[in-house]
């Protein structure tokens, strides 16, 4: 199974991701003075692509799945969000 791992750096926070992302898992949340997109439910996520398919700026890659651990991703795989 796979995760979205967001480059936030290079985010824009234009929420085209979470537009298209069927369950519902991504939002866009205010970093500072800029939004950029979160994934804040990991086991929710379907591993479907289309956030990544979606990225006007190509920020989002998928990665394999670690251990989720109530609703957030472990330390192993913590730059998933």
């Amino acid at each position: 199974m796979w995760l979205p791992r967001i480059d936030t750096p290079r985010c824009t926070g234009c929420g085209w991701c979470v537009a298209a992302c069927p369950p519902h898992v991504l939002s866009l949340q205010l970093q500072g003075w800029r939004k950029q997109a979160v994934l804040h439910d990991a086991q929710g996520c379907t591993g479907c692509r289309k956030c990544e398919r979606r990225c006007p700026f190509g920020v989002i890659s998928m990665v394999p799945r670690g251990p989720v651990e109530d609703g957030r991703v472990s330390q192993d795989n913590e730059n998933l969000l």
